[in-house]
C-alpha cells in the first residue's frame, strides 16, 4: 500500500476529529511536538515500533513526546494508531496533519537560514518581502545559521527555496567553467 495514502487518511480523521472537538490548534502543536520529537531523538520511532514495549509504555512515551495530555484528542487518536499497529506511520501522520491544518488555515512556513546571524531588522526586510509575495497568507517563521552558505541567505518556504547564498553562486560559477 502507498505509504502516503495510510498517514493522509489518518490525518484527515484526526483533523475531523479535531474539530468536532474544538481543539485543533492544540492538536496543532501537539503534533508540531511530536514531530520536532522524531526528528530530535531517533530512538523515538525505534522505541515505539518495539512489539515488546506494551502500548501504555508507547502511550507514555507519545504522550511525552507530543506535550499532550492522556486524555486529549491526540492522546486518544495516538492510541488509536497503535493499537491499529501504525505507530510506523506516526511521524508521516503528524506531518500530513500539520501540512492539513496549514492549508486549512492559510499558514506559510518560512525559514531564514543565513551563513551568519542576522540582525532582527534584516530579518524583518526578509520576513516582510516574503509577506508580501504572499499576500493575507500567515507566517510561521524559524530562522537557522549554516556557516557553509559562505554568506547570503535561502529561503524555504513550504516546498519552494530561494537560493542567495554564495555557496550556490560559487557552486554555479564552478559548473560554468568546467563545461
Amino acid at each position: 500500500m502507498n505509504d502516503g495514502l495510510i498517514p493522509n487518511r489518518y490525518a484527515r480523521a484526526l483533523y475531523k476529529l479535531a474539530l468536532e472537538n474544538g481543539d485543533e490548534q492544540r492538536v496543532y502543536g501537539e503534533m508540531k511536538a511530536l514531530d520536532r520529537s522524531y526528528q530530535e531523538a531517533s530512538q523515538l520511532k525505534k522505541a515505539v515500533g518495539n512489539p515488546f514495549l506494551p502500548i501504555d509504555e508507547k502511550m507514555s512515551l507519545l504522550c511525552s513526546a507530543a506535550s499532550a495530555a492522556p486524555d486529549g484528542s491526540s492522546a486518544k487518536f495516538m492510541r488509536l494508531v497503535v493499537e491499529k499497529k501504525r505507530e510506523d506511520f506516526l511521524r508521516a501522520i503528524a506531518r500530513a496533519f500539520l501540512k492539513l491544518y496549514r492549508e486549512s488555515y492559510g499558514i506559510a512556513r518560512v525559514e531564514v537560514v543565513t551563513a551568519a546571524s542576522l540582525p532582527q531588522s534584516e530579518v524583518d526586510k526578509i520576513v516582510a518581502m516574503v509577506s508580501h509575495k504572499l499576500g493575507d497568507k500567515q507566517l510561521e517563521l524559524s530562522t537557522a545559521v549554516n556557516p557553509a552558505l559562505i554568506g547570503g541567505f535561502v529561503v524555504n518556504i513550504d516546498d519552494k527555496e530561494l537560493d542567495a547564498s554564495v555557496k550556490t553562486q560559487i557552486d554555479k560559477l564552478r559548473l560554468k567553467l568546467l563545461s
